[in-house]
């Protein structure tokens, strides 16, 4: 995924797409899976209910 997808910019805003990552910070976004969202770098894992 290229990194234009990681934000929407609207006028003079900008807006992330993906939620970062708790562990590693800003700049570490999660991956978007159908049951679940996880790190590729430290390995943290969310669950979707």
């Amino acid at each position: 995924m290229a990194v234009k997808d990681y934000y929407k910019v609207s006028g003079d805003s900008i807006e992330r797409t993906h939620q970062a990552c708790p562990r590693c910070g800003e700049g570490v976004f999660l991956a978007e899976h159908k049951d679940r969202r996880s790190c590729g770098k430290c390995g943290y894992t969310e669950f979707k209910k």
